[in-house]
């Protein structure tokens, strides 16, 4: 049995202090992720969070300019730019996605400005690697403790708003009659959305976190139809996607010694790969309805 583990799991995985920073913030991001993508996707605001990602490289870009913690470098500009969006966006989808637009658009702007000072002040090159499509098993174990407060606050916000966010989410217009605060609701939800893709884009980068945030819930709500019961799945999904981007990263190093692959594009390979095995799941399903129709 331990010869055939030995076989499948590279010895030192369990007792490596990256692999676990690894494992908690990942799985952190992930579990965050998968909870308020649920509601994105409903509320088709899947732009906004792809955008809230991006933007968030600024952030993620100043902290190695200046020398801070990159989450909070992440955290701060996702934090402001969701504020952006709720206030200058206007009601109407269409401009407000254009207003979300110009607001990525100059997100990325300043990432590019910071990290050009970085490369010519420190000469690094690795800067832009880690900002854009994450380093996970150099994520210092000193941001724990910040991450999880993070994580479960976030998460904390989302169960006491869970009622007049899902109504808010399934139908605005009735939230509004029933005495609901539906752009307070919209702007906390940016807020909550905000500390997710800042989580998950210092984890897998900027430019993936859209598909850990997208990703599971999307394949939740194929899968179910029951609004909590895809919250638990959709976490789940996250959480297993993760670790086992991990575990396959980690093992990858001994495929080609010296060179593991990337932690982000095995978990970004887990959700598609899951996500067309449900797709045609869901079309065999429609298919067998429709025969018994006929």
């Amino acid at each position: 049995m331990s010869s055939l583990l030995h076989a499948v799991v590279e010895a030192g995985i369990f007792s490596s202090d990256p692999v676990r920073t690894a494992a908690i913030i990942g799985g952190g991001a992930a579990v965050m992720s998968g909870v308020i993508g649920v509601f994105t996707v409903i509320r088709g605001q899947s732009f906004a969070g792809h955008a809230l990602a991006d933007i968030s490289s600024a952030g993620g870009s100043l902290s190695f300019l200046l020398g801070i913690n990159p989450l909070a470098g992440f955290l701060g500009l996702a934090l402001l730019a969701a504020a952006g969006i709720e206030f200058i966006g206007i009601r109407r989808a269409r401009e407000r996605d254009l207003i979300t637009g110009i607001i990525l658009g100059a997100g990325l702007g300043l990432s590019a400005l910071f990290l050009y000072f970085d490369v010519i002040t420190h000469s690094t090159t690795g800067a832009a690697v880690s900002v854009m499509f994450g380093s996970m098993f150099t994520i210092p174990p000193s941001t724990i403790p910040l991450a999880l407060i993070i994580g479960f606050g976030a998460l904390f916000m989302v169960a006491l708003l869970y009622r007049p966010l899902l109504l808010c989410s399934l139908d605005s217009e009735l939230a509004l009659v029933s005495g609901i605060r539906v752009r307070l609701i919209g702007l906390l939800h940016l807020l909550i959305l905000a500390l997710a893709v800042a989580l998950s884009a210092m984890t897998v980068g900027a430019v993936l976190s859209t598909a850990l945030l997208i990703g599971p819930a999307a394949i939740a709500l194929r899968l179910v139809k029951r609004p909590g019961q895809a919250l638990i799945l959709a976490a789940s999904i996250g959480l297993i996607t993760t670790w086992g981007g991990i575990f396959l990263a980690y093992d990858s190093f001994y495929w080609t010694p010296g060179h593991g692959w990337p932690v982000s594009f095995f978990i970004v390979l887990l959700i598609f790969v899951l996500y067309i095995v449900t797709g045609w799941i869901q079309w065999l399903r429609e298919a067998g309805s429709c025969s018994q129709v006929l």
